[in-house]
Formats: structure tokens, C-alpha cells, sequence
């Protein structure tokens, strides 16, 4: 089974989708982290992000992967080296949706994506996952949330990595991503017409969860 999760930036995508995978027992495939791996190699090797054909010739030769760790968070493997944590450095953050926007590179990493989903059963989030990546999975999901909550959530989360942050730097970046997001041509952010839509502001993160994994153990 194939569960896709799909929203904008800070909604709760991953903390939700790491839960339910542990929860059910799946494979969890965070691609928003694929994608900033990516950008940390760019900003490492000085590749500007707005050079596309250089971007792309290093997403061609990237080793990119995901280990799930029963008891501790995702580790992100990027060319044999662990980044789980380098990847969440605000330089990423600030760059990631320009990498993420540019079409070949897409091309290469859902690619990547669609392999990991051949491993078994597994719950992948991102912008386009129910849309492109994998349009029959079989259960999907649109989590979303109040401007301000997400926000409040990104900047809470920022805070927590030791990352000192002002709340107004956090809006401005999350509005900025939104936009790049949402109006890129090369699969933008939209909700599938058959996921179930999730408003998260004014929920707990055990009630989304729960919303979630009842509607997947529905029917199978």
C-alpha cells in the first residue's frame, strides 16, 4: 500500500507522516529531505542554484537514501555521508525550493522516489506526491493549515535544532516558498481531487494522526 501525503510548508506533512509509518508499520520516504540533500551538495561544491544545467548534472550523479530508524529519526544519506541534520540548516531551507523547482531535476529525484516505493509498503510527503510521483496510490492525503499556524510550527521547530530565528524571517521564507511552490511549472503544489483534505490549525498531532490511520485501515 502506497500512501501519499501532499501540503505547503510547515503544515505537519512530516511529523504526521512519520508517526503514521511507524504506526502502520511502512516504509517512511521523506522526499523534501531528498530535495534539500541536493541543495546542500549545490551550496557545498559553490554550484549556484539558479544555474540550472549545472544543478541538474549533480542531481544526475547523486546517491540520495533514506534509513528508517525504529527508534530514532529518518537518517538521510547523501553520497555515503550522513546530513540528516545538515540538511535542516537555514541556508537549505532558503535555497530548496529553488533546486526543487527546476524540472530535470524532479525528473531525476522522483525516479528515486518511485524506486524506494517499490520496497513495500510505504508513506511518502511532499508537494506533488499524489499528483505525479505516485497518482494511484491508494490512499492520499492534503494536510494543511492556517498561515500563522504554520509559522508558529516552523518557527517552534527551528527553535527546538537550535537554530535562533526571528518569527518574522520564518513567515517571509515560508511565503516565499509558497509562491515558488505553487506556481512552478514543473509539478506544482496542488491537492489530488481524490485526497482527503485535513485542516490541521486547530488539531493535535494525535488527532490528525488518528483521522489518517482510520481512513487508511478503512477498506484495507
Amino acid at each position: 500500500m502506497i500512501i501519499a501525503i501532499d501540503g505547503p510548508a510547515g503544515a505537519g506533512k512530516s511529523t504526521v507522516a512519520k508517526i503514521l509509518a511507524k504506526k502502520l508499520g511502512f516504509l517512511y520516504i521523506d522526499t523534501g529531505a531528498m530535495y534539500r540533500a541536493l541543495t546542500l551538495k549545490a551550496l557545498d561544491n559553490h554550484v549556484p542554484v539558479n544555474d540550472e544545467a549545472a544543478v541538474i548534472r549533480l542531481a544526475q550523479g547523486v546517491k540520495i537514501d533514506l534509513i528508517n530508524n525504529p527508534d530514532g529519526p529518518l537518517t538521510v544519506m547523501l553520497d555515503g555521508k550522513d546530513v540528516s541534520l545538515a540538511i535542516r540548516q537555514p541556508r537549505i531551507t532558503q535555497f530548496v525550493s529553488d533546486v526543487a523547482k527546476i524540472k530535470e531535476v524532479r525528473q531525476v529525484l522522483v525516479q528515486m522516489q518511485r524506486e524506494m516505493g517499490r520496497r513495500g509498503d510505504c508513506i511518502l510527503d511532499g508537494r506533488d506526491i499524489g499528483t505525479v510521483v505516485f497518482p494511484g496510490a491508494q490512499r492520499k492525503f492534503f494536510i494543511d493549515a492556517s498561515p500563522g499556524e504554520r509559522v508558529n510550527r516552523r518557527y517552534k521547530e527551528l527553535n527546538g535544532l537550535g537554530q535562533k530565528v526571528e518569527e518574522q524571517d520564518v513567515a517571509a521564507d515560508l511565503a516565499n516558498r509558497d509562491k515558488i511552490d505553487s506556481t512552478r511549472q514543473t509539478s506544482p503544489l496542488r491537492q489530488a481531487a481524490d485526497a482527503i483534505y485535513i485542516d490541521t490549525t486547530a488539531l493535535s498531532i494525535e488527532q490528525v494522526v488518528e483521522k489518517m490511520y482510520n481512513s487508511c485501515k478503512q477498506n484495507g
